[in-house]
């Protein structure tokens, strides 16, 4: 009796044994967004949870209540002490990130950004879009509809935050080449993370700007307050409006006229990319051009910036907003 029961209590412990090996060999992949609750970043977390089944890591979304970097490094701090594998970091502010990512690094930590490409203390960071290209379409999209000339703004979702920027920058470089007849009558709002805070500025451009003729908007909600707006004024093909935007957020704006054109990525395939990239980094194998990731195809992979690109602009209109799934 006292033998079985010795032999069940090997047996018990051998099996907890072998399971907390098992648990030990996952790897654990910490992705940071902006904010989390917001539709965006909601889509980008279902990549994520699919990318740890697929791959069987313990891969998982964290972020802020709301957009405040402090906060943001606050979580990446608490999961250097936790002794994750690796950390996915979308900033809130590049600069505010920097001290953070380089302790990770220190520590063995695998560092990725996404929307970051400028990050020096990143292994890599993770773009599904060309950024020329997407910062130049958007503007130009707003150029059409607005006949080449006239008033404009332009939203991003923080001051800080770098590929809104980065878009602006370029967009707005393309205008002053091409389209010396537009203007734009103040320098960039950041409010494209809060909807009412994009509907409150926007109504404030109209009473300050009459002639407003645009609004580009980067930051998934800038473009939905505009129209909101606007719809509020029955400004119904007033006022241009272009951005970054989910289908399914959008599709109303769209079909009823308030929001000419949105594009954007799959915030899911970035997700996925994401923990795909920093699993491959911890098996230790090759991160190269050639590699391929699964439902975005052949990276386009640069050592001299340490930028992994994929090129998957989605065009979303009035006719596939509602087709495109999520």
């Amino acid at each position: 009796m006292n033998y079985m029961k010795s032999g069940g209590l090997f047996v018990l412990i051998m099996a907890l044994f072998v399971s907390v090996t098992a648990m030990a060999e996952v790897p654990e992949i910490a992705v940071v967004v902006k904010i989390t609750g917001i539709p965006w970043f909601n889509r980008l977390e279902e990549g994520v949870v699919r990318a740890g089944k697929d791959l069987d890591v313990n891969a998982y979304q964290v972020g802020p209540t709301d957009a405040d970097p402090a906060q943001q490094v606050k979580i990446v701090e608490d999961l250097i002490a936790k002794g994750v594998d690796a950390i996915c970091v979308i900033p809130n502010d590049a600069n505010a990130m920097e001290p953070v990512l380089q302790k990770a690094k220190e520590k063995g930590i695998v560092v990725l950004t996404h929307e970051s490409p400028d990050q020096q203390n990143a292994d890599w960071d993770v773009e599904v879009i060309d950024n020329i290209a997407f910062g130049e379409k958007n503007f130009e999209t707003l150029a059409e509809s607005m006949g080449g000339e006239g008033q404009f703004a332009v939203f991003v979702g923080g001051l800080t935050v770098p590929l809104h920027n980065l878009w602006a920058d370029i967009g707005l470089k393309m205008i002053a080449e091409k389209y010396p007849d537009m203007e734009l009558v103040t320098e960039r709002i950041p409010c494209g993370e809060d909807v009412n805070l994009s509907k409150q500025k926007t109504q404030e451009l109209l009473r300050k700007y009459p002639d407003l003729k645009g609004i580009v908007g980067f930051g998934s909600l800038g473009p939905i307050g505009a129209a909101q707006a606007l719809k509020a004024k029955r400004m119904k093909g007033k006022v241009a409006v272009v951005g970054t935007v989910l289908p399914g957020h959008a599709s109303q704006y769209l079909t009823q006229g308030y929001i000419d054109t949105g594009y954007l990525w799959d915030p899911a395939d970035a997700g996925f990319a994401l923990v795909y990239v920093a699993d491959k980094m911890l098996k230790g194998e090759p991160v190269e051009t050639g590699m391929e990731v699964p439902g975005l195809g052949v990276a386009d992979v640069d050592p001299e910036t340490k930028v992994i690109k994929f090129n998957s602009i989605l065009d979303i209109t009035a006719e596939n907003a509602t087709e495109l799934g999520f």
